[in-house]
């Protein structure tokens, strides 16, 4: 990791920083157990049906929280555009670049495969984490960054129809049913790759329809700094959106390809891209173009670390910092005879509040942990 002081003197687009850092603060609240806590709460009617959208849907199907690797893998490809055009206007070339874009992918490959080692308390080879996926999709957004829209539009296409022609002409035996569970394609390349299959049914070979989502941020990023109006930008990323949300809906309803998240399936990839494009059309209209940024620096100074806070809230803030705050929050919740579900809440919120309070004092430093 590379330890800079102070931020570059380049014009940023708000957007991108706000919406990295809404991303990272819902993945906060994940590790801090925030969502399971408040589900424990038993909340009635349409809060218990809120609340199960902050968790993956079982299978066939599309919650929020299904969005949020999707954006998180999009936001990435968009802040790679930017930072390249930032990069080139101090006289940087794509392929100097490239070195330093090998050089990161190959630390978040890393650090994807040994945090599973944590999760598992052992040595283990997985590659499941949303880190080791983004090292590879990176690499294939990077490769045609310089493209034409067009190109990198046909590129995404291209990797959504590899995506089914493996599903649904690599049949094995035990796994020749291309949309159940632990009988796909997926989970066969699984146990070549690993020897292992998923218990949640998350898939390896994720990274190649995902891919899409980052070429898709570079086109999103393409558009943001583009020189036309701010309307014609949002307008572009909506019809964008749109697009992508009518041809993923329209593969589930005719059931040619269902909606899948945890294979990853094309129909998956459209509509959930579609979404994320539509959110960011928004967040870019909020704070870029009406100015509504008076608290954007909330969301700025964790998505300015991302990365580190992703690292930090994965290993120390689960593994040690909830179990610490615990002790405290369950002295206070006996004197007050809260409940054990009132605590974990109280204890998550805490917990995600020293976070957020970690990354806002690295940001007033002006010291960015990078990659």
């Amino acid at each position: 990791m590379v330890l800079q002081s102070g931020e570059e003197k380049t014009m940023r687009v708000l957007s991108i920083d706000v919406m990295r850092g809404i991303i990272m603060l819902l993945l906060a609240g994940e590790s801090c157990l925030l969502y399971f806590s408040l589900s424990e709460l038993r909340l009635p009617g349409f809060l218990h049906e809120l609340m199960q959208q902050f968790f993956h849907h079982p299978w066939h199907g599309l919650r929020f929280w299904d969005l949020v690797q999707p954006a998180f893998m999009l936001i990435a490809g968009t802040a790679m555009f930017y930072s390249l055009k930032s990069k080139k206007m101090r006289g940087v070339s794509w392929g100097r670049n490239f070195k330093h874009i090998l050089i990161r992918s190959l630390k978040l490959f890393l650090f994807g495969t040994a945090l599973h080692c944590v999760y598992a308390g052992k040595m283990v080879w997985e590659l499941w984490n949303v880190l080791t996926q983004l090292s590879i999709t990176t690499i294939i957004a990077y490769l045609i960054i310089e493209r034409s829209v067009q190109f990198q539009l046909a590129i995404s296409v291209i990797l959504l129809i590899l995506t089914e022609v493996l599903y649904r002409t690599v049949l094995m035996p035990g796994f020749e049913h291309p949309f159940e569970e632990f009988h796909n394609f997926g989970a066969w390349f699984d146990t070549i790759l690993m020897g292992k299959i998923n218990p949640d049914g998350w898939v390896t070979i994720n990274f190649v329809p995902t891919a899409a989502h980052t070429i898709w941020g570079v086109v999103a990023g393409r558009v943001l700094t583009a020189s036309s109006s701010s309307g014609k930008k949002v307008l572009k990323l909506v019809t964008f959106g749109v697009i992508l949300l009518l041809c993923g809906f329209a593969l589930d309803l005719s059931q040619v390809t269902p909606i899948i998240k945890r294979i990853s399936t094309s129909s998956f990839v459209l509509a959930s891209g579609g979404w994320v494009l539509l959110i960011l059309a928004f967040v870019y209209w909020l704070t870029d173009v009406k100015g509504l940024s008076r608290c954007s620096w909330i969301f700025v100074s964790i998505g300015m670390n991302a990365i580190f806070i992703y690292l930090f809230f994965e290993t120390v803030g689960h593994e040690w910092l909830l179990p610490v705050v615990g002790i405290f929050t369950r002295g206070v919740a006996e004197l007050l005879s809260l409940s054990a579900p009132v605590t974990a809440v109280f204890t998550s919120l805490l917990t995600l509040a020293i976070e957020w309070y970690i990354c806002y004092w690295l940001y007033s430093k002006k010291v960015f942990i990078k990659l």
